[in-house]
């Protein structure tokens, strides 16, 4: 049996990742960090309207959902620990205030947590965001 190489159909050319990731943190389209990356809450734009840069090629699917659970669990259960020994507060009152407590952060973490993981694969040319742009052979890189 003979190896075969591993082949892809894409440019190799790399993207800077950290801007990519940073702009998706901030809801802004990786490629040209001004336009809107999300049409609605969690839908992704089409394509961005400050560059055309398609957008609605990512496959982010559950992954932003379990990186939220995986920090959520860092960051609360400490807390939950620590208000725990230090304030007596009755079990009713706690099955109230940590679900609460875990919902509002996983609402308030998911859009940033989506915009960086699509910032991620936009950057490594990922899924959809295989194919370069015509136009982007000839642009200028983005600063890193």
């Amino acid at each position: 049996m003979t190896e075969q190489p591993l082949s892809h159909n894409h440019d190799d050319t790399t993207r800077p990742l950290r801007p990519a990731i940073l702009s998706g943190l901030r809801g802004k389209c990786p490629a040209c960090e001004k336009g809107p990356l999300f049409a609605r809450f969690l839908k992704p734009a089409k394509s961005c309207a400050g560059c055309g840069e398609a957008l609605d090629g990512h496959e982010a699917d559950d992954f932003p959902a379990y990186i939220v659970i995986l920090l959520l669990g860092h960051i609360l259960v400490p807390v939950m620990i620590e208000v725990n020994h230090a304030f007596d507060i009755p079990l009713l009152w706690q099955s109230i205030i940590w679900p609460v407590m875990a919902l509002l952060l996983a609402v308030a973490m998911i859009q940033p947590t989506k915009g960086a993981v699509i910032g991620l694969q936009w950057a490594r040319r990922m899924h959809g965001f295989a194919a370069a742009l015509p136009e982007e052979k000839d642009a200028a890189p983005l600063r890193r």
